[in-house]
């Protein structure tokens, strides 16, 4: 991959994470760039213009000068990242699996832990709307049976798509390793725990900011 790489990011977010993640276990060497979300150095005018116009973090930055790109997303990253390598399988069906639990991490997962995270830990509870409060009990709910599901899947194969570590468990891990930081009780959920330590002991882990 000779294209240097920049990842602009929050290094607290779990959607950062999961890029550096990628990066460490496969050996890519990646540069980051701090953001401060909670000041909206995301939301200057700079920033729209020339990272992402979407006004949000991480983008993977791919090259300098003329030929710079940016990739907002933080799974299309992670795939930019992996594409060749052993954490995207080659088997047509093995490659769909692992994307229905990387679109099942965005839709179930992220939106419910990774919120009340944010919302818990970062924002405040003194600070949060009316509105965020009245959300809280169905994203908790929302958010145990997501991780409830990957338990009861993780129950018969050590990571959720067969015998190896794909980007479906990277990408899962960077919120799920955290839920107890939104409230979440991890410890009766077994084989979650246990997948947890696994993706700790893969050679090149590291750990989150």
């Amino acid at each position: 991959m000779p294209d240097k790489l920049t990842l602009h990011e929050y290094s607290k977010s779990g959607n950062c994470y999961k890029i550096r993640l990628t990066a460490a276990i496969l050996g890519v060497p990646l540069e980051t760039r701090q953001y401060d979300i909670l000041k909206g150095e995301t939301r200057t005018p700079e920033f729209l213009k020339n990272v992402n116009s979407n006004g949000r973090i991480p983008v993977l930055q791919i090259g300098e000068g003329e030929d710079v790109r940016f990739l907002p997303e933080s799974n299309a990253a992670c795939w930019y990242l992996a594409s060749g390598s052993d954490l995207i399988p080659q088997d047509r069906f093995a490659q769909a699996d692992m994307l229905r639990w990387m679109f099942f991490e965005q839709y179930n997962h992220e939106p419910n832990v990774a919120t009340l995270r944010f919302w818990l830990c970062f924002v405040g509870d003194d600070n949060l709307s009316d509105e965020q409060r009245a959300q809280i009990p169905t994203k908790r709910a929302n958010g145990l049976a997501a991780l409830e599901l990957m338990d009861g899947e993780l129950a018969d194969r050590p990571f959720l798509c067969g015998e190896n570590a794909t980007l479906a468990d990277i990408t899962l891990f960077a919120y799920s390793h955290v839920a107890h930081e939104a409230g979440f009780e991890l410890n009766a959920l077994t084989n979650l725990s246990a997948w947890i330590a696994r993706m700790k002991a893969m050679p090149g882990f590291t750990p989150m900011d």
